[in-house]
C-alpha cells in the first residue's frame, strides 16, 4: 500500500504539472499581441494614468474580444512596427497605418477601416494658401509615415526642405521652436494640434492616399478572421460609433 500511494502521489503530482504546462500553453495561444506607436492621438495615444486610448485600441479591443483573445499592447517606434511584425513579436499592428503598395511587399493588410487624408500646419503668421507657399521652407514629418514619403515627392517640385523625426509629438516640438515652419501629418491627427495650438491648416489637395489598415505578418491566418471581424462591425454600426466618438472628419 505504501508503493501504490507513492506510486499515486507521483501520478497525481505528474498530472498537476500537465495541466499547469497546458494553462500556460493555453493562455499563451489566448493572448493577442498588437503593435502600436502611442504618439498619434486621437488614433493611439496614453492618458494620465498610462493607458492607451484612442480609436484604433478600442478597435482592437473589440476584434479581440469577437475573437476571444485577451489584448496586449506593446508600444514602440512607428518605423519598427513592420520589423516587428516581420520578426513575429507581435500578431498585428494598429497605428493609423495606410496600407500602400509599398508596405504590401513586407505585410498583409486587412480590409481598409478608415481613411484620414493629409493635413500641412503651422503657426497662423506663416502664409499658407496653396502648396507654392511652401517654397523655401523647412516641412517636417514622422519617419515610416505616407506622409514621409508624399513630402519627399512634393519637396522636388514645390521647392521645401524636408526634416524627418521619430514621432508626431516632436514634429509639434520642432513647430513650437521654430526649427520647422510647417508639419506634414495624418488629417485627423493634426485636427487635434490645430484645435490644441491654435494652428494654421491647409489640406492636402494632392492627397490621394490608401487608406488605413490592420497589418499582420505574410500569410497570417488573422487576416481572414479580422476581416469577418470588420464587416460585422461596420454592419452593426459599432464601427461608426467609434468613428463618431474618437474621429472628427474622416472621410468615408
Amino acid at each position: 500500500m505504501k508503493k501504490w500511494g507513492l506510486f499515486g502521489l507521483a501520478i497525481i503530482s505528474l498530472l498537476i504539472l500537465l495541466a499547469a504546462c497546458g494553462e500556460k500553453g493555453a493562455e499563451k495561444q489566448d493572448v493577442l499581441k498588437m503593435g502600436t506607436s502611442a504618439d498619434f492621438p486621437p488614433f493611439e495615444t496614453r492618458n494620465e494614468k498610462g493607458e492607451f486610448i484612442g480609436f484604433d485600441i478600442e478597435l482592437a479591443e473589440k476584434i479581440a474580444e469577437e475573437l476571444g483573445y485577451k489584448l496586449e499592447v506593446q508600444d514602440m517606434n512607428f518605423d519598427g512596427l513592420v520589423g516587428a511584425l516581420q520578426a513575429k513579436r507581435v500578431d498585428m499592428v494598429m497605428a493609423g497605418m495606410s496600407a500602400d503598395e509599398k508596405r504590401k511587399k513586407n505585410v498583409d493588410f486587412s480590409v481598409e477601416y478608415n481613411r484620414s487624408g493629409e493635413i500641412f500646419i503651422s503657426h497662423q503668421d506663416t502664409v499658407m494658401q496653396d502648396l507654392n507657399d511652401l517654397k523655401g521652407k523647412i516641412v517636417g514629418v514622422q519617419l515610416g509615415t505616407i506622409q514621409e514619403e508624399g513630402a519627399d515627392n512634393l519637396a522636388s517640385e514645390y521647392g521645401f526642405e524636408v526634416k524627418k523625426v521619430d514621432d508626431a509629438t516632436i514634429l509639434i516640438q520642432e513647430l513650437n521652436s521654430n526649427r520647422i515652419d510647417v508639419a506634414y501629418m495624418d488629417k485627423e491627427v493634426g485636427l487635434g494640434y490645430v484645435e490644441a495650438h491654435d494652428l494654421n491648416r491647409m489640406d492636402d489637395p494632392t492627397s490621394s492616399t490608401p487608406g488605413m489598415g490592420i497589418a499582420f505578418p505574410k500569410d497570417s491566418e488573422l487576416v481572414a478572421k479580422v476581416n469577418k471581424v470588420l464587416e460585422k462591425l461596420e454592419e452593426n454600426g459599432e464601427l461608426q460609433k467609434l468613428k463618431d466618438k474618437w474621429l472628427s472628419e474622416s472621410e468615408e
